[in-house]
């Protein structure tokens, strides 16, 4: 966890190996593998803006619902790191979204923000791997330029990525066969009247 809060402190972006224990990541890949039904066609934009462009983005998603062992233990670990954040930066991070990706060959997601700056409460980006590098589709992080490259990961079983949602462009790159990953946002609480802020 420090070398989390070191690494979004010095530069707002981290990449940790083998941050997530083995046994939740293999479950999690279970769930992934046992549930295909479930993935839909990924879009781009939110709620009534949310449209399909495959010119974009070719993947696949499932949306977290709590309903078993391995996503229950992969947000407990989450929220051990909200917290640590909150305690560390004060940033006021009131919720965790995620959802499974899935890539199969040939997917991409072409290079975007996760956030615009005074347009989304979402803050930090997570990203963690469920598949062995060799299926490809690794994660590229550009600078705020669009163009420097500050990380090229490759999609290793355990690793977590973070990094701050409205400051780096980033893509990912062709998979070469299927690839499962989990992307999540720590959010602010933008509520309106004591209305919570829906997690969607």
């Amino acid at each position: 966890m420090d070398n989390i809060i070191d690494g979004i402190a010095q530069h707002g972006y981290v990449v940790i190996e083998n941050a997530i224990p083995t046994d939740i990541i293999n479950n999690l890949l279970l769930d992934c593998q046992n549930n295909q039904a479930q993935f839909t066609p990924a879009g781009i934009g939110r709620q009534q803006g949310l449209q399909l462009n495959d010119q974009i983005r070719k993947d696949q998603t499932r949306w977290f619902d709590s309903n078993n062992l391995a996503q229950t233990e992969y947000l407990s670990v989450m929220d051990q790191l909200r917290s640590e954040v909150n305690r560390q930066f004060f940033m006021g991070l009131f919720d965790y979204e995620c959802h499974y990706a899935k890539y199969q060959a040939g997917d991409f997601y072409k290079k975007h923000l996760d956030a615009f700056k005074g347009r989304s409460n979402r803050v930090l980006t997570t990203v963690c791997y469920l598949n062995s590098p060799s299926v490809g589709g690794e994660l590229v992080i550009y600078a705020e330029d669009s163009t420097t490259v500050l990380a090229r990961v490759s999609p290793k079983a355990g690793t977590l990525v973070v990094f701050e949602s409205e400051r780096f462009p980033h893509e990912v790159l062709a998979a070469q066969s299927i690839r499962y990953s989990i992307a999540g946002w720590f959010r602010t609480n933008n509520s309106l009247a004591g209305i919570i802020d829906p997690a969607r």
